[in-house]
């Protein structure tokens, strides 16, 4: 068996690799690399980041955007999700994005992995995972970014908060929010207990 073959043997399709990851397995990782993305094997995505594409009937599968991340910045430690998740919360934004926006603490920057866009952005802190009082303050912090009327947005976000977990609300906004986000959810918050005195 060559040394290309062995290589081969150790490839799972739908999985992303490092160049690093693939060297204990090669000789002339390089060159093996080369011959791999030439015959369709492995797929480039970035500086020195590989898949092995998973084939279906329909073609060639992406693999998962969790993945993709997790191999360009070689941690889990990063939260991925769409801006397009800000409107199921019911604020008025209808706005579409076409980029992931992947909270972290290494990267900062627009980067191509595959044929996608992901939005690295560094930050101190973040949740594990999304959650919708987390997606609430992360709204109020990025609204001058959105396309709809901020003052209208604002407004909504008053009416939705009241119907939310407010305890998780105030946590989320004073672990992740900005000083807008921070001010307005500590004054919903004393709205609302006010009201229920």
């Amino acid at each position: 068996m060559s040394a290309l073959d062995e290589l081969k043997q150790h490839l799972e399709q739908g999985q992303v690799y490092r160049r690093g990851d693939l060297a204990q397995w090669s000789n002339a990782v390089d060159r093996h690399l080369r011959l791999l993305v030439k015959d369709g094997t492995l797929q480039k995505v970035s500086q020195g980041v590989y898949v092995c594409p998973k084939k279906t009937s329909f073609g060639k599968a992406v693999p998962e955007d969790h993945k993709l991340v997790e191999a360009f910045l070689k941690t889990d430690d990063f939260l991925l999700f769409s801006s397009n998740a800000y409107n199921a919360l019911g604020v008025g934004t209808t706005q579409l994005y076409n980029e992931q926006v992947v909270y972290n603490r290494k990267r900062h920057g627009k980067f191509k992995l595959g044929n996608r866009t992901f939005n690295f952005q560094m930050k101190p802190y973040f949740p594990r995972e999304v959650s919708k009082e987390f997606l609430l303050v992360d709204l109020v912090n990025n609204v001058n970014k959105l396309a709809e009327d901020q003052s209208a947005v604002l407004e909504r976000v008053s009416r939705v908060a009241a119907n939310m977990d407010l305890s998780s609300l105030k946590n989320d906004a004073q672990l992740y929010g900005g000083v807008r986000a921070k001010k307005l959810f500590a004054e919903i918050n004393n709205k609302v207990v006010t009201h229920a005195a």
